[in-house]
């Protein structure tokens, strides 16, 4: 019995031989003995036992270490439970046996028997696969008891998710389903498709995991499905690995292989000091210990994240509204293909809105345009570009893990574009007409909404056509203008107007119909709405320099190896007669124009006329509105041979057709200038000789919405 078993180590440490010690405990202490003696029957002759027992030798019990010995308790009266007490009565209690094979009763709920329990499992589960958290009944409280194991042969990790449940984490990793389906940023990962890139950094809101259960498509019963599941877990997993994993299976859960992700990417940023945490945690998810110590996953790279710190995507009920009436659209309820115009003001959610529902798009067809009008915080190029792409695979990360070759493309080499408006919507049209019409179109704005901002994007309602147009705006937002069907009729734009009377009156009823579209206003309700980024990678800057490195990380070998600086690279030598040089942002003297493209990130385009110069380089007089193929960086000018040394990753095969560089605003992230490793004494293209009491030395403040001396008419 408990009761004897702490007289027995009580007599042990006070060296006493005889049964006096009744008399030393508590009044509680001695009515909660003689209750429990009388609910278990026990015999006079049990004290003749214990006293025998008492005066042959001591115990000998193996000690724990310090952290796990704690004194032996006994339990008072009034801690048994009405159920506890029946049981106690009945002699109900289940019998556990210990190291010498003494039968205790009662052991099971005594608060001894419990912390040895923690212990034993703590102790079986030293050195296994198990994905138990060390505060695993707060886990438990919040459902994050996540069950998966490791493969160490081949590194990767088998996850078993329920039905409807969440992982919410940062890091990155590269996921196959391998039974059932589950949906990450509204898309939907089915078993048998390939694997997909899963990035997660905390420059952006994190990913989630949802499983969906088993695919309601398939014919199977229960049992078929669970033992198909299980098959698979079998098939991943050695024997006890397997062994621990395949009871939580069952015909809704969702099987998933989780992998280690590797890509040039990846390892060219570990090798920048400063962003070797790129895909780690924000301080405020550290601070808040919002993370979960989860042993398996952390080994490929995922972090899974603790409620309320991990929120993944909050979408608002007028977020799925807008959402569920976009897809339906598409589905069929509406007459023409969807041209989709997201707008709002900076830091709504714009990008991520986007990205998301091209995502639930890609569920329903195969493939989705996509139209960018954002120069500073563009989707698959570098910044500083306006381009048309055609989308099939679903983007599951920020922009800069996605970037992507666009169809057609054209380079205006500034993050704004107040100071040539005109060229920036007549670079709009010349991609607008590349649109096939037969997909959905999806129309990424600036967030740019007032003054000219507001002009620019009644002009690209009204060109486009467009059938939806989705705002997002934020609770606490001052008053802005909704663009409305009944606005635009009375708005004027930086190129277009409003229709006059007579023209309505002429107009046949279909060209009305044809203009006019479905308005969507979205509240974003997530916190820091309409705020600018002020942890680390999460400012503009910050991302439009990771958008370039990601784009030059092209360059680097797709096997494992060390990378490789940007002057290391072997330059393509480019003749100053083939190609013209244009300077988008400003005017630059013809005397001067090798200096400013030295060191410089150039825009490589094709003019439809050919170039042939007389030996000295090419310059143009106005920038042209053409296709570009790629960005570059002219690493060295050669006046003796009149060279140009130029460094891409675009192909020899395009490069050829390209006879014009432009050199615009944008620049090179700074630590591709103070990172070249090999450099002997100075490092090339980087000097401390610098005064900034020089006028126009310092940074140029832009103004929005200001118009400009050159603007008034």
């Amino acid at each position: 019995m408990t009761m004897k078993v702490n007289k027995f180590s009580s007599h042990a440490k006070h060296k006493q031989q005889n049964t006096s010690a009744h008399h030393r405990l508590t009044n509680r202490h001695k009515k909660c003995k003689l209750k429990k003696i009388s609910h278990l029957n026990a015999s006079a002759g049990s004290a003749q036992l214990e006293q025998h027992l008492t005066k042959k030798e001591k115990p000998r019990l193996k000690r724990l270490k310090k952290s796990y010995a704690k004194p032996v308790t006994v339990n008072p009266e009034n801690s048994f439970s009405g159920e506890e007490k029946d049981k106690a009565a009945s002699g109900g209690f289940t019998h556990v046996h210990t190291n010498g094979d003494t039968e205790l009763e009662g052991s099971s709920n005594s608060v001894d028997s419990q912390e040895w329990n923690e212990y034993a499992n703590s102790v079986l589960q030293n050195g296994t696969e198990s994905l138990i958290s060390p505060d695993t009944d707060q886990d438990d409280k919040d459902g994050l008891q996540y069950h998966a194991q490791l493969d160490h042969t081949q590194n990767r990790a088998v996850l078993v998710m329920h039905q409807d449940q969440t992982l919410c984490f940062r890091g990155k990793c590269l996921l196959t389903c391998l039974y059932g389906h589950v949906e990450v940023l509204g898309f939907t990962i089915e078993e048998g498709q390939q694997p997909y890139q899963l990035f997660s950094p905390p420059s952006h809101c994190p990913l989630t995991i949802k499983a969906l259960g088993n695919n309601p498509s398939s014919n199977k019963n229960k049992k078929e499905g669970r033992l198909e599941a299980k098959a698979i877990v079998r098939k991943y997993l050695s024997l006890e690995p397997c062994k621990r994993l395949i009871n939580e299976v069952d015909s809704n859960s969702c099987v998933m292989l989780l992998e280690p992700l590797d890509t040039p990417l990846t390892r060219l940023l570990a090798t920048f000091t400063e962003l070797k945490e790129i895909f780690g945690m924000n301080s405020l998810e550290l601070r808040s210990q919002a993370v979960i110590h989860n042993p398996v996953l952390s080994v490929v790279g995922v972090k899974p994240l603790r409620q309320p710190y991990a929120q993944g995507l909050v979408m608002s009920h007028t977020y799925k509204e807008a959402l569920d009436s976009l897809l339906s659209a598409w589905a069929g309820e509406f007459d023409r293909c969807p041209i989709i115009l997201v707008c709002g003001a900076k830091n709504c959610g714009k990008s991520t809105f986007n990205r998301h529902l091209i995502n639930s798009l890609l569920n329903l067809t195969a493939s989705v345009e996509y139209l960018e009008c954002d120069l500073g915080q563009t989707e698959f190029t570098p910044a500083g570009c306006l381009s048309l792409s055609t989308i099939t695979e679903p983007l599951l990360g920020p922009p800069f893990t996605h970037l992507r070759d666009p169809d057609h493309m054209v380079y205006y080499g500034q993050t704004e574009c107040q100071t040539d408006i005109d060229r920036y919507l007549e670079s709009l049209k010349y991609l607008w007409r590349h649109c096939s019409g037969e997909i959905p179109v999806v129309i990424n704005t600036m967030g740019w909404i007032k003054g000219h901002g507001l002009q620019i994007l009644i002009d690209l309602i009204r060109l486009f056509s467009v059938t939806h147009v989705v705002q997002l705006t934020y609770k606490d937002m001052p008053q802005c203008q909704l663009f409305t069907p009944d606005f635009l009729k009375t708005a004027h734009g930086w190129q277009t107007h409003p229709p006059t009377p007579s023209t309505l009156t002429e107009a046949p009823a279909s060209h009305l119909a044809l203009r006019s579209y479905v308005f969507l206003n979205i509240i974003s309700e997530f916190e820091g709405a309409g705020k600018s980024g002020e942890l680390r990678f999460q400012r503009s800057n910050e991302l439009r320099d990771l958008a370039l490195l990601a784009y030059f990380s092209k360059m680097q070998s797709p096997e494992p190896g060390p990378m490789r600086p940007l002057h290391c690279f072997i330059p393509y030598q480019v003749p100053h007669s083939s190609v013209a040089i244009g300077m988008v942002h400003c005017e630059v003297s013809p005397n001067h124009i090798l200096y400013t493209v030295n060191a410089s990130l150039v825009g490589l385009c094709c003019l439809s006329e050919k170039v042939a110069g007389t030996g000295g380089p090419v310059v143009l007089s106005q920038t042209p509105i053409c296709q570009c193929v790629g960005l570059g960086v002219i690493r060295g000018v050669d006046m003796a041979r009149g060279l140009y040394f130029l460094v891409t990753p675009v192909s020899p095969s395009v490069l050829k057709h390209v006879n014009c560089l432009l050199v615009g605003q944008i620049t090179l992230p700074i630590e591709q200038l103070t990172m070249q490793y090999g450099a002997e004494s100075e490092l090339p293209y980087v000097t401390s000789d610098y005064s900034f009491e020089v006028t126009g030395a310092g940074k140029i403040h832009i103004h929005k919405g200001l118009l400009r001396r050159c603007f008034i008419k």
